[in-house]
């Protein structure tokens, strides 16, 4: 599948919006569209307050909330022209619960591109958004790092496999920006799954009759989280994208205890390419 169509979130209070950003600069070398979604959350009051909040603080909150995102929508859409891209800016305004509308926006696209949570450029409810959109919106979901200030580019790409369904579609989700790859490197953790047969020889013979070469590693974890294995690796191979599968249990059972892809979303270091 060529990527034609790019959908991204545009970010409110971080003024570089590198998320997108990235994607107007992506989609200036694929000659594809981006739709950039600002938006306008209601905010979410303390649960330890007794009373309501006035009607009056949640009018005035929102209306700010609104402003934010059109201004945010004309940035993005000023740096659109800038970069020669076609692309359309919209607002809207996300009530409690209302997560499934960003959804449907995304749904008919090529490819979302979200940046990651960002604790000094807070987003509203930034974390449920790129979790919803990986389970609920059947497209592949990359994450950019907060403070990732260069072009996204495939040129090296690390693949973590375990051998689960959620990775074999991040593959099959990543082929597009295989094609221009110059270096393929199939990475697990040992530990971390028990392997029948030879490990990464499956995705490896895959992969080889997409006329890629690939090479396949099999880590050490030792005392440390995979995650912070695969971040180690990717920085020691100066690899440019990561492409792993998400959230292999379904969300409870990972918030309960942990994961990979929870601590991926929180300490990445590379623009990740993410599936369910």
């Amino acid at each position: 599948m060529t990527v034609r169509d790019i959908f991204t979130i545009i970010d409110i209070y971080n003024e570089k919006m590198n998320a997108s950003t990235a994607a107007l600069e992506l989609a200036s070398r694929r000659k594809a569209h981006v739709t950039g979604l600002a938006l306008a959350l209601e905010p979410i009051a303390p649960g330890f307050l007794a009373s309501p909040v006035p009607a009056e603080y949640l009018v005035e909150a929102i209306t700010n909330a609104e402003n934010s995102a059109k201004e945010a929508a004309a940035a993005f859409a000023a740096e659109a022209t800038k970069y020669g891209v076609d692309a359309e800016a919209r607002t809207a305004t996300v009530y409690s619960g209302g997560t499934p509308a960003i959804v449907r926006q995304a749904q008919l696209s090529d490819l979302i591109i979200i940046g990651q949570d960002d604790p000094e450029h807070g987003e509203p409810m930034r974390a449920a958004i790129i979790e919803t959109l990986l389970f609920e919106s059947g497209v592949p979901v990359l994450i950019v790092p907060s403070n990732w200030n260069k072009p996204i580019t495939s040129e090296k790409v690390m693949i973590a496999w375990d051998g689960s369904s959620t990775a074999a579609r991040a593959v099959h989700a990543a082929l597009p920006a295989l094609r221009v790859a110059t270096s393929i490197e199939v990475v697990m953790v040992a530990g971390s799954k028990n392997w029948s047969g030879e490990p990464g020889a499956d995705v490896a013979a895959y992969l080889a009759r997409h006329d890629h070469k690939v090479t396949v590693t099999t880590l050490p974890r030792s005392a440390s989280e995979v995650s912070a294995v695969l971040n180690n690796h990717a920085a020691e191979s100066g690899a440019t994208m990561l492409v792993m599968g998400g959230y292999g249990h379904n969300r409870f059972r990972q918030f309960v205890l942990g994961g990979v892809t929870r601590d991926m979303l929180e300490k990445m270091t590379i623009p990740t390419l993410m599936t369910h």
